[in-house]
């Protein structure tokens, strides 16, 4: 039977609150913040700090196990949960963004500028605008810029992307039917090569291996060192390698199945198990 508190036992403990994950339209990924004693759950909008200041969030996370969820000295506190005022004052800045679109986008029209807006972010207060565009070439905008703060009535900053940030900002489906990864976690890109297809067996047709950026899918770096670990572990393709039934050249490796696909003399293909080879490598004397 648990025995009742006793008075040496000291002041009950502050609960642990944890740290919540949080959800911006215009921010890639989850960001966790220290919950800052608010009682918010999954859902909540609330209100945090970013990178461009204030700006409204929804949780999407909730962490309270006392290992896993206890808050870190350099997370960011929420700063409390939003009302009714800052869901309006929300909604105004996001009207004020499809305004000033539709109003660069005719300008840029206009001034018969080279350059494919792709979407305009309003700091929470207002203070300024970022226009994201993409070009093939630089970009004469200060005439533009200038008309732009006029009538907005904010600072504005420019900001010319390339087409993996631009599927970043606009979002979309990948070939895998999921959200693109650049859009709900990726937090910055990795160097992608055809390299990486070619050593894990992938089709070399760019529409296979291409995301709706036009650029190799950024999925070809998550298994790549699996791989290549894997197949420094099998004989190389093109290595003459003794078999059960002779002796025959290796022409395929397949790191997952763990086997090779192995040409004999006769010109018969047969599939070997590399661990038995490796068993085989070890007893010889």
């Amino acid at each position: 039977m648990k025995s009742e508190p006793q008075e040496n036992d000291g002041p009950v403990p502050e609960p642990d609150y944890g740290t919540v994950g949080v959800r911006f339209d215009n921010l890639t990924g989850t960001h966790f913040y220290d919950r800052n004693h608010l009682n918010v759950k999954a859902g909540d909008l609330v209100i945090a700090e970013t990178e461009r200041g204030e700006g409204v969030g929804i949780v999407v996370q909730e962490c309270l196990d006392p290992g896993l969820g206890r808050p870190s000295g350099h997370l960011k506190r929420l700063v409390r949960k939003a009302d009714e005022k800052d869901i309006e004052r929300e909604r105004e800045r996001r009207d004020l963004e499809r305004n000033a679109f539709r109003l660069c986008a005719d300008k840029a029209v206009s001034y018969r500028l080279d350059m494919n807006l792709v979407a305009v972010h309003y700091h929470f207060d207002r203070s300024k605008a970022i226009f994201y565009f993409t070009a093939d070439g630089r970009v004469d905008f200060r005439e533009l810029v200038k008309n732009l703060a006029r009538e907005l009535n904010t600072r504005i900053e420019m900001r010319q992307i390339g087409v993996r940030d631009k599927a970043r900002l606009v979002g979309g489906i990948g070939n895998c039917g999921r959200e693109l990864c650049c859009k709900s976690f990726l937090t910055a890109f990795e160097p992608v090569s055809v390299r990486m297809a070619k050593d894990q067996n992938l089709p070399l047709n760019p529409s296979k291996i291409s995301g709706v950026c036009g650029r190799l899918m950024c999925c070809l770096t998550y298994e790549y060192r699996t791989y290549k670990q894997l197949c420094k572990e099998m004989p190389k393709c093109g290595r003459r390698i003794q078999v059960r039934n002779g002796t025959g050249k290796v022409t395929r490796q397949n790191p997952l199945k763990g086997t090779v696909v192995v040409e004999m003399e006769d010109g018969k293909e047969i599939t070997v198990d590399s661990q038995e080879l490796a068993k085989k490598r070890k007893t010889k004397p």
